[in-house]
């Protein structure tokens, strides 16, 4: 069976433009995100997944230099982007990921897609309910339910975040959330605003020139060592998706 990381990334972003090519000690966010990606050794490939806007140019223009594969679609419906995706390249798993996760890790990443390859889920991640660090998440389905997703999804954010159509509705898909113990979802490590941006850069130069393979683990430990830290985003609100009516 074959898998793929799809990263969907791109210049846009309402609270932080630019954010994924904003850098940390000479290279970009999204340069950190996928030299983790190809740590993971569950996947066959990495494609990162970006629009037709000629501001991510400048993504398509890193991927080419750093032999990432890369693709365009639409702007707005990131369902279709990823759909038009696996027409093309007809992996059987895919692993989605978004691109403003700089410090992902991958053996969370091959940990979970061991459990889909292992089971019969349709859909596993591990932040239906969140007990992982925010920028961290992970999500594993199976092309047929991308298909299904991108035929039947009306509503707006189903077509923008991609999986809300599939983990909305149980009855048509087998769903499965892996939870970490003890519970560590109060650490926020993903990069929406600049606040979110200076801790990671923190994080990044505290761990990176020792340990360019630093784990969760390994920054859990740093933000004992800085209890402080935590406090540098901790105010930031996670934009959440409408409630279904």
């Amino acid at each position: 069976m074959r898998v793929e990381i799809y990263v969907q990334a791109r210049m846009g972003s309402t609270r932080l433009p630019g954010k994924i090519m904003m850098k940390v000690i000479d290279k970009p966010l999204l340069g950190y995100e996928l030299e983790r990606l190809q740590q993971c050794k569950e996947a066959d490939s990495i494609v990162v997944l970006t629009t037709t806007d000629s501001a991510d140019n400048v993504v398509v223009g890193y991927c080419k230099e750093n032999m990432i594969d890369c693709l365009r679609g639409s702007t707005e419906d990131v369902l279709d982007r990823y759909y038009q995706t696996a027409i093309v390249r007809k992996p059987d798993i895919i692993v989605r990921i978004t691109g403003d996760c700089p410090l992902i890790d991958p053996e969370i990443i091959d940990q979970v897609i061991v459990f889909f390859k292992s089971h019969s889920y349709d859909y596993v991640s591990n932040g239906i309910e969140r007990t992982y660090p925010r920028g961290l998440d992970v999500e594993v389905f199976s092309f047929k339910a991308l298909e299904l997703a991108w035929k039947h999804a009306k509503r707006t954010e189903e077509r923008e975040h991609v999986t809300p159509f599939i983990y909305r509705n149980p009855e048509l898909f087998l769903i499965k959330n892996l939870s970490l113990d003890p519970p560590q979802d109060g650490h926020r490590w993903t990069v929406d605003t600049a606040d979110d941006f200076n801790l990671v850069r923190l994080i990044l130069e505290a761990l990176y020139p020792e340990n360019k393979n630093f784990r969760m683990s390994d920054v859990l430990e740093l933000m004992e060592k800085h209890p402080d830290w935590i406090k540098i985003n901790a105010h930031i609100e996670q934009k959440t998706l409408p409630p279904l009516t």
